[in-house]
């Protein structure tokens, strides 16, 4: 049983937070901006709370997070009241936020010199992951740090991998933001022209779904967007910040991504409907527009 820390309780952190607790039956300290969740979270799962970052990773063997961007990411670490203030030497930082491959490489090494190890390990599989405890982990850093902190991120994972130092976890993540866009796209596309030659999807997925064609996407969500329910899953305003940061990375490595881009201008055009907390299946919706 090891002291650990997690900060940010959103709509992943919550329940990750919990399988910590109650897998590994780690005592755990929270912290997050709006102290109620904490105290909530804390009534839940027997953990404790702290006022802020710096204080809740005091004396922790490991402390994770899972904020909303860079910015945030760097006010709870590196800021004034952040986690880097009070770490101890020999502690493992575990960063859960889908953020940039060059803010992983600065925490690493701002961690480096204070004594203490940090992986950059962003998690694929949405809500529901989160929820069931079967996310899938990428992760960047050192092996060592990684091989002590695996048994603590096997709380919430059913899929964890070492994808090369620092960064490269981010950098992994990228590729799946990249593959599921497109992948969305095509399942949208699917769905409008079935629905416009007069097929019952249904009938049809049921049978594609078999063969090559067949993808997580489709698998999980052509049902509800055959209903036209987008009021689930992974918002379109969080898939346009990963999109963007993918973008912004292939700016600077070369890489071309016209689908991406493309998708990603496409649910700008959802957000122009309303649908910024729409999932990202919702391309749909733009699809069928009248």
């Amino acid at each position: 049983m090891a002291n650990v820390a997690f900060i940010g309780l959103g709509v992943m952190g919550y329940p990750m937070a919990g399988h910590i607790r109650t897998r590994g039956s780690h005592d755990v300290t929270v912290y997050n901006r709006t102290a109620a969740k904490a105290q909530k979270w804390a009534d839940e799962f027997g953990g404790s709370t702290a006022p802020t970052p710096k204080e809740a990773a005091e004396g922790c063997d490991f402390v994770f997070c899972c904020v909303g961007n860079d910015d945030d990411l760097r006010a709870v670490t590196t800021g004034p009241d952040g986690a880097f203030q009070s770490m101890k030497p020999g502690a493992i930082f575990i960063d859960n936020t889908t953020a940039s491959a060059e803010v992983a490489r600065e925490l690493d090494a701002a961690a480096r010199d204070k004594g203490f190890g940090f992986l950059d390990a962003p998690v694929s599989g949405g809500q529901a992951g989160a929820e069931n405890g079967v996310l899938t982990v990428m992760v960047g850093g050192d092996q060592g740090h990684f091989d002590t902190a695996r048994p603590v991120i096997d709380c919430y994972a059913k899929m964890v991998g070492l994808m090369g130092p620092a960064g490269a976890g981010q950098l992994t993540k990228m590729v799946n933001q990249i593959c599921i866009a497109g992948l969305v796209q095509g399942l949208a596309e699917g769905v409008h022209f079935a629905k416009k030659a007069g097929l019952d999807v249904e009938a049809v997925i049921g049978v594609i779904s078999k063969g090559a064609a067949q993808s997580w996407q489709m698998e999980n969500r052509y049902q509800t967007m055959n209903r036209g329910e987008y009021d689930f899953g992974f918002a379109v305003d969080w898939m346009r910040k990963d999109l963007s940061i993918c973008l912004g990375e292939a700016r600077m490595n070369g890489a071309h991504l016209p689908v991406a881009a493309l998708v990603d201008q496409f649910y700008s055009e959802v957000q122009k409907m309303g649908g910024n907390r729409w999932d990202t299946s919702s391309l749909l919706a733009r699809l069928e527009r009248d």
